[in-house]
């Protein structure tokens, strides 16, 4: 505690979850500053905002911005703010005793770590985590416009390549991206993710954003074709069944994960993304990481966690856009082509 002219005093408070509650017993208080409110929970800000209610109490908030979820963020940069409330973006600019050390920092991360720079130094959410593998193809793809509008070409067919979920309450994300191959183009206009829902589910999604059978075909990895234990029913079998086309694409074996990482970085200067409609997608391909054994400082493989199957889904069609097209072979008769 710390005593102010005027009878005024300084408390510092835990707001962590387990000692928020100590909060409530305040009372008088005009002011609360909460410093790197990033990691603030919504049951911690759900305590502290009732109690600063003194006439002309003030919250003041300064944070760096990490995910577009956490609270603060929700609360502050929402649809809807509290009433009053004034939101300021500073960086670097605005600091008027900045040095030229400061500076230099500043360039290097642009020129060394660009997948880095605008969490950093612009204020913009977090997108890529520590080992990210994908990080710096879309800090590129940001930076040479191919991340912005996208159309689909009404003619050519909409192909949706899948990670395959399950319908339990914990089971992996059901994950899809719609993509046409046009030319050399890759253009990626939507991305769809579900957890413990049914293939109907699904379905439904795919019909109604225009993606029906007489548009799309789906591309399945290779337990696509796995039957499932309680319905005996595969993906495949029951996507056919629903009027689809269905590839599947054979397992990659050993290494499998690596494959589809090294494939996707090769196709990804060709790779053209819908900014709205892919955002959810995008920020999974960024957190996409190796994870680490910290103690002996060695990777151990891609870490299986909430972006993972975004990334796996883009991943196969990776492995899809590399394989090699069959051509067919046209015979003339007199009876016509055969």
């Amino acid at each position: 505690m710390i005593e102010t002219p005027g009878d005024g005093i300084i408390l510092f408070k835990g707001m962590q979850d387990t000692t928020a509650e100590g909060i409530k017993s305040l009372e008088g208080f005009r002011r609360a500053w909460w410093e790197e409110a990033q990691t603030a929970t919504a049951r911690s800000i759900g305590l502290l905002r009732p109690t600063m209610r003194a006439p002309g109490s003030e919250m003041w908030w300064s944070w760096n911005p990490r995910r577009k979820s956490d609270p603060v963020d929700m609360m502050l940069r929402g649809p809807e703010i509290p009433s009053g409330a004034a939101v300021v973006c500073a960086n670097w600019r605005d600091n008027q005793l900045r040095t030229p050390e400061l500076d230099q920092e500043r360039r290097d991360c642009l020129r060394i770590h660009p997948e880095q720079y605008d969490h950093i130094w612009e204020g913009a959410y977090q997108s890529a985590g520590e080992g990210a593998y994908y990080a710096r193809q879309l800090a590129e793809a940001r930076s040479e416009g191919r991340i912005g509008k996208v159309a689909f070409d009404p003619l050519l067919t909409i192909r949706l390549f899948c990670d395959i979920g399950g319908t339990g309450a914990r089971a992996d994300a059901f994950a899809l991206w719609p993509a046409q191959f046009v030319g050399r183009e890759i253009r990626v206009r939507d991305y769809y993710e579900a957890v413990g829902q049914p293939l109907a589910a699904h379905l439904a999604w795919a019909r109604a954003t225009g993606y029906g059978p007489e548009r799309a075909e789906f591309w399945l990895p290779h337990d696509g074709a796995t039957r499932d234990r309680v319905f005996a029913v595969s993906y495949e079998s029951a996507l056919r069944d629903a009027g689809y086309r269905v590839h599947v694409v054979p397992n990659q074996g050993k290494g499998a994960a690596a494959a589809r990482i090294e494939a996707l970085r090769r196709i990804f200067p060709a790779i053209w993304f819908d900014e709205a409609s892919t955002e959810a997608g995008r920020d999974a391909l960024g957190w996409y990481h190796e994870k680490k054994d910290e103690a002996r400082g060695i990777g151990l493989g891609p870490e299986h966690d909430w972006s993972s199957h975004a990334a796996d889904a883009a991943g196969l069609m990776a492995i899809a856009y590399d394989a090699p097209t069959q051509a067919r072979r046209i015979v003339y008769s007199n009876k016509g082509i055969v």
